[in-house]
């Protein structure tokens, strides 16, 4: 009304007609910048912010193993079901069960990941994995976020059918990949560092952030065990794929000895490769025993959150 000098009371007339759209120019577009898309969170944050978004990488494999977003490396026991993840955005649980009878050393059988819902984006989607069982689908058989406008902003697929899936969630700026090799499921996360901090007090155990407890850390003379094999022969086997002697060779020398499996050697190699791809600084890439860090907890994870990033997450939040 306003926009057209037209009277708020008595008839009106509807607005002139637009003259014909110019040759090959399409439909007719708004003057502004288009909208943003509401479930690309990568571009949603380069929009805001002018570059890019962090990352942070978690790992467990192997016994498991323990890679943490903050460079942490522990061989850890966690019988039963322990969360690695736990955020406002994202659940992942790990279930570990001995290696052997009588055996301190796990290994995960099974793992639990939860999308939560969120508004134009994603239906809460359930993924559940075990070993002999790694499905290319989520636990209602579908392959990505459902019917909402950002769906397809949530995907599954694999490239080698009961050993190897790979889930995208670019609504969160997330890859994850599950893997099966020996045994056991190992489980590797590239997630944007807003997503990762966006947790309360009461979600603080998770392995990702702290690592594993003191408690349900192996202790160095429970790691220097022998089993079936010799260390000779544990050290050559896992050289062949890991010539750098860093924390994922010693995993590998541990594991092997442990299970008296060379196959194991495959879990450390493919954990060394999945954090090549998803590690933001390389340098960071082979860590030692001689490396430290300090712990992230609740407190330090949520006190340098980047709020302008978050408050678009929670828009989308129902």
């Amino acid at each position: 009304m306003i926009q057209h000098n037209c009277s708020r009371q008595g008839p009106t007339a509807p607005p002139p007609a637009r003259g014909p759209a110019l040759p090959g120019a399409g439909p007719a577009r708004s003057s502004g910048p288009p909208a943003p898309d509401p479930c690309d969170y990568e571009g949603q944050f380069s929009r805001l912010h002018g570059r890019p978004p962090g990352f942070l990488h978690c790992a467990s494999f192997g016994d498991p193993h323990v890679r943490s977003f903050h460079h942490h490396f522990h061989t850890c026991r966690v019988q039963g079901a322990w969360p690695l993840l736990d955020n406002d955005f994202l659940f992942v649980q790990a279930t570990s069960s001995p290696v052997a009878s009588g055996a301190n050393a796990t290994a995960t059988r099974k793992l639990t990941i939860i999308f939560k819902n969120m508004q134009e984006c994603i239906d809460q989607k359930v993924y559940q994995a075990e070993v002999d069982n790694l499905p290319a689908a989520f636990e209602d058989g579908s392959i990505n976020g459902g019917d909402r406008p950002g769906g397809s902003s949530l995907s599954i697929g694999t490239a080698n059918p009961g050993n190897h899936v790979e889930i995208r969630a670019a609504y969160i700026g997330t890859t994850i990949i599950i893997r099966q090799t020996a045994g056991q499921l190992s489980f590797s996360i590239k997630v944007a560092e807003d997503v990762a901090r966006a947790f309360s007090a009461e979600q603080d155990l998770q392995l990702c952030v702290g690592g594993c407890p003191p408690s349900q850390r192996l202790s160095r003379s429970e790691r220097s065990r022998r089993g079936a094999l010799t260390i000779d022969t544990a050290r050559r086997l896992c050289k062949e794929g890991l010539p750098v002697e860093d924390a994922y060779f010693h995993s590998c020398v541990f594991d092997v000895l442990i299970s008296g499996d060379p196959n194991f050697t495959v879990a450390a190699q493919a954990a060394l490769e999945d954090a090549r791809a998803f590690l933001p600084d390389l340098e960071k890439l082979h860590l030692f025993p001689s490396d430290a860090g300090v712990p992230l907890s609740s407190g330090t994870l949520l006190a340098p959150l980047i709020w302008s990033g978050l408050f678009v997450l929670w828009l989308c939040i129902q």
